[in-house]
């Protein structure tokens, strides 16, 4: 168990509000930890916030963990009508992260040889995957986690209907942010539209595999992911601010930025979101120190036996990040100083998340309160997390 302490000095540099944090992990036992002082920020990093913010983001931040100390840097506002930063231990909504929740408690499940990984999902949900060629015989596990299934996306995307079905929810609409969705409501719109290619012929992202993942783990276990997840990682990881809202609930607890949707030249803010449209393939919420936490003990081997970590960094080619690879719900990460790279990444309205953990043990969480406006602005974002997991 990661025992973190903390001690907080505030500085400012290039026109944004740097928190240094000098940070110590000691792990098990009564080994004392060792207070080590957290470098400055480089003049290159806090340019390249200064740019997000110049590129069209309300905000960003910047957690840093590992060998050197605990850093949270931040630049813009959390809060654009009072002007206020990012708190240190703001919660967001990380979106997609979720994913690498609820595939490490699938893993953890065929640890436990309860789930196959190369077995059918028909022969755990019955009837589920089924209609416009869709079948579920003829997809597997393993499939699901790493996108390969052809199953098609329910959602469309944002701020608009893709071009492959009516079926398709628009996230950022008033009516789909207020309404509340049951998984099996979301799997069956996604049944609607035939696949979106063969099975196994690549991996295309698809936010239906993690809704059907978030049943094969109710079905299997009787509880829901929200509850497994917090019994099998949570718990034992000691994460105070990470949870799976609860039913109707649109807020986010503790202290947190406005989340933000730009759409016809003005942003809305979009922080209260009924996020069930979203459930164990994005609604999670959670602090960026406590999501290095949890993927720094995924790494480390805390949660998982080795045979079933090894094979969440089995890697294909990914759609959408060509130069990245897509394992089971962990992705393997370029980077330009050429480090070993794990983590996720999250979009969802409102919040924009980027995750990852180096070899050398320094583990990233760039969290900005609103999605890109274009390649611009999804670019300033990549650049920040490149920067601060290399070191330079």
């Amino acid at each position: 168990m990661n025992m973190l302490r903390r001690y907080t000095a505030r500085v400012a540099l290039s026109g944004m509000t740097v928190a240094a944090i000098v940070a110590a992990t000691a792990y098990g036992g009564d080994t004392a930890a060792q207070a080590v002082p957290a470098a400055a920020p480089s003049q290159a990093l806090t340019e390249a916030m200064d740019q997000v913010v110049k590129s069209g983001y309300a905000g960003v931040q910047v957690v840093i963990d590992g060998p050197g100390g605990h850093r949270t840097m931040t630049a813009g506002v959390g809060d654009l009508q009072t002007g206020t930063p990012f708190a240190d231990d703001a919660r967001v909504r990380i979106g997609s992260n979720t994913k690498t929740f609820v595939a490490t408690v699938v893993l953890q499940l065929v640890a436990e040889d309860e789930i196959q990984l190369d077995t059918p999902i028909e022969q755990y949900l019955p009837g589920l995957v089924q209609g416009n060629g869709n079948d579920g015989n003829r997809v597997t596990v393993r499939q699901l986690l790493q996108h390969t299934s052809g199953i098609p996306d329910y959602l469309g995307r944002v701020g608009g209907r893709a071009a492959s079905g009516d079926a398709q929810l628009d996230p950022i609409s008033e009516a789909i942010r207020r309404q509340h969705f049951e998984p099996a409501d979301l799997v069956r719109r996604a049944m609607a539209m035939p696949p979106i290619n063969e099975r196994g012929a690549r991996a295309e992202y698809t936010n239906t595999n993690y809704i059907i993942l978030g049943m094969l783990i109710e079905k299997v276990t009787g509880q829901s992911p929200a509850v497994e997840i917090n019994r099998r990682i949570i718990e034992p990881l000691g994460l105070r601010a990470t949870y799976f809202p609860a039913d109707g609930e649109t807020g986010i607890r503790g202290p947190h930025p406005s989340g933000y949707h730009q759409t016809g030249g003005k942003r809305i803010d979009v922080t209260a979101t009924d996020t069930s449209w979203s459930g164990a393939a994005g609604a999670m919420v959670s602090t960026a120190s406590e999501v290095n936490q949890f993927f720094s003990a995924l790494l480390a081997g805390e949660l998982l036996p080795a045979a079933q970590l090894a094979e969440m960094q089995r890697t294909v080619p990914f759609d959408r990040e060509p130069d990245a690879g897509y394992g089971l719900g962990l992705i393997h990460r370029p980077v330009p100083c050429g480090k070993e790279v794990w983590g996720h990444g999250g979009s969802i309205p409102g919040f924009e998340v980027r995750t990852g953990v180096a070899a050398d043990g320094t583990a990233v969480v760039v969290s900005a309160n609103q999605l890109p406006t274009g390649r611009e602005a999804f670019a300033a974002v990549e650049k920040v997390f490149d920067i601060a997991i290399c070191g330079a």
